[in-house]
């Protein structure tokens, strides 16, 4: 539905004897504004698109959605100070032709989001980044069935926990699926009726409430819309299985209505195999969300170990390259990440950020195996981020009952995963990251006169002013000497504590060697001290630091 257009001489008239919406509550700069519309009738049937216009007279349409009752609302970010108006476009004729204006002010301070504005692709494509150009590392946490069951007092809990160390983003789940076939906590589904589904206002309404909570904790928030595995029991409940194309994208542009014009990434789908012949599904729906204009980023989730981008290429819609790797500590699994083809994305084009964004879980005692895992995904393309997760937590398990569609297995209660030594690792990773010129990082095996390979593999990159060497296990790291730097100053970063300590090279026939400690994962860090002279001041790390 197109809004209505009128003579440049009607609309200036217009403006200047509009109504001002919520005049005495200005809107600031990236924060929501919102506003709520009377329907004729209550069943939810009628199409609203709010056309805004900036203080420079750019147009931008929204798609309003239905609330309940006879309730349709419409939320809007507007990104430039100054004043905005809106009209209306619906085939209720109470919704139609409706005009007022709000005044966006200067940002506030806050969250991230509040001084920067929401996230979007770098504009070297390789990253993310705030709109106003501030560096974002994506570091998320599969928090799958979190905003579907924790009571807001546990969803407090756990957001404080993840903002204090150091996370960015939560993933999460918007509908029931088959880890909550029955929907939210009290049994209500996001829709019924699988050929003409019935949105459910009252699911969302208490989503919103979860959903807000992540965005205020200064952390992106990231829905999955169509769950979409099939390959395994219970998956008819998973709306992208079940659900027609056409459903699948009225339900999806519902909650792309719904949520965004917060700071959020989409996942589209979620855990599904979307190659081969059942891409064209996955397009269409990927169309039909999100062909219709400017959006924040965009993902595919795919199922482990399946690589789903060169079926995707070509679609404008998708902005990040995902992918999950599976669970297993297998050689198949190593060799995939880092020689497989999330090694080999970032050569290709379009150029987009590479993310997992699903590695294997943590659980009691397996912390190194998580963060190799995240290391190797982190290394494996340009640096943009990963994503953690831990059994309990996605489940929200109450200890006690095993997750649903997931065998017999109890999980820990989720709050005894939440300090485990890879989540905590986590946010130290990203603080180390962002003390050097991650963002500069590129991929770099022709720094390595040895490479063992398989679980031992050995990641390397550099930028113009860093070299990072990662390894598992290896003790001996032999580099080429011609890649080092006439001065250079070596450090041993310990990959759990982020300790440091002095590095030496000796020289073993043609190659710079240099060993570990002890035994242990490690990252070994180079910087020419030309380069370290000019960033002097940078703090270092050590194995109490945070940075949010």
């Amino acid at each position: 539905m197109r809004a209505v257009k009128l003579p440049k001489a009607l609309f200036i008239l217009a403006t200047l004897i509009l109504p001002v919406v919520a005049a005495d509550v200005p809107v600031a700069k990236w924060k929501r504004f919102e506003h709520a519309f009377q329907s004729s009738d209550s069943r939810g049937a009628a199409g609203l698109l709010v056309t805004f216009r900036s203080p420079l007279g750019i147009a931008r349409s929204v798609e309003g959605f239905w609330d309940g009752g006879a309730v349709y609302r419409v939320r809007f970010s507007p990104d430039r100070e100054g004043r905005w108006t809106f009209e209306t476009a619906s085939d209720d004729a109470a919704m139609n032709g409706r005009r007022g204006g709000f005044l966006c002010t200067a940002p506030r301070k806050g969250t991230r989001f509040a001084q920067h504005g929401p996230i979007r692709v770098s504009r070297d494509g390789r990253h993310l980044e705030h709109e106003d150009g501030t560096q974002f590392f994506w570091l998320a946490d599969t928090a799958w069935n979190g905003p579907l069951f924790a009571t807001p007092e546990d969803w407090s809990f756990y957001l404080n926990a993840r903002a204090r160390q150091g996370f960015t983003a939560v993933q999460w789940v918007a509908t029931q699926w088959r880890g909550a076939p029955q929907g939210d906590a009290s049994g209500t589904p996001a829709y019924t009726g699988p050929e003409k589904i019935h949105i459910n206002p009252e699911f969302f309404q208490r989503l919103d409430r979860k959903h807000d909570a992540i965005v205020e904790a200064g952390l992106v928030s990231a829905p999955v819309m169509l769950w979409a595995i099939s390959s395994r029991a219970g998956s008819e409940v998973n709306p992208g299985v079940s659900l027609p194309e056409s459903e699948a994208i009225r339900l999806a542009r519902y909650m792309r209505a719904r949520w965004g014009a917060d700071p959020v990434l989409w996942l589209i789908n979620g855990d599904g195999d979307y190659r081969g012949p059942r891409a064209e599904r996955w397009r269409n729906i990927g169309r039909g969300v999100f062909g219709d204009g400017p959006h924040a980023p965009v993902s595919l989730h795919p199922g482990g170990r399946m690589w789903v981008q060169d079926e995707f290429r070509e679609e404008p819609w998708l902005d990040i390259a995902g992918y999950q790797s599976a669970h297993a500590d297998s050689e198949g699994n190593s060799v995939w990440i880092t020689t497989g083809p999330p090694a080999e994305e970032w050569k290709r084009t379009p150029v987009r950020p590479v993310i997992s964004l699903e590695a294997p879980y943590e659980v009691p005692g397996n912390d190194a195996f998580v963060r190799r895992n995240h290391l190797w995904s982190l290394l494996n393309a340009p640096v943009a981020g990963v994503t953690y997760g831990a059994h309990a937590i996605w489940a929200w398990s109450d200890g006690v009952h095993p997750p649903a569609g997931h065998g017999n297995g109890v999980h820990p209660h989720w709050k005894e995963m939440l300090e485990r030594p890879a989540a905590v690792q986590m946010g130290r990773l990203r603080a180390f990251f962002e003390s050097i010129d991650w963002r500069g990082l590129r991929p770099s095996p022709e720094l390595l006169a040895q490479q063992p390979g398989g679980g031992r593999f050995i990641s390397a990159a550099r930028s113009d002013a860093d070299i990072l060497i990662y390894t598992p296990g290896e003790r001996r790291i032999a580099l080429q000497p011609a890649a080092l730097p006439p001065d250079f100053r070596a450090q041993w970063i310990s990959a759990g504590a982020l300790l440091r300590s002095p590095a030496q090279a000796s020289r073993e026939g043609t190659a710079a060697v240099f060993a570990t400690p002890e035994v242990g994962d490690w990252l070994l860090l180079i910087q020419s001290e030309r380069r370290r002279g000019n960033r002097a001041g940078r703090a270092s790390v050590s194995s109490d630091s945070r940075q949010r």
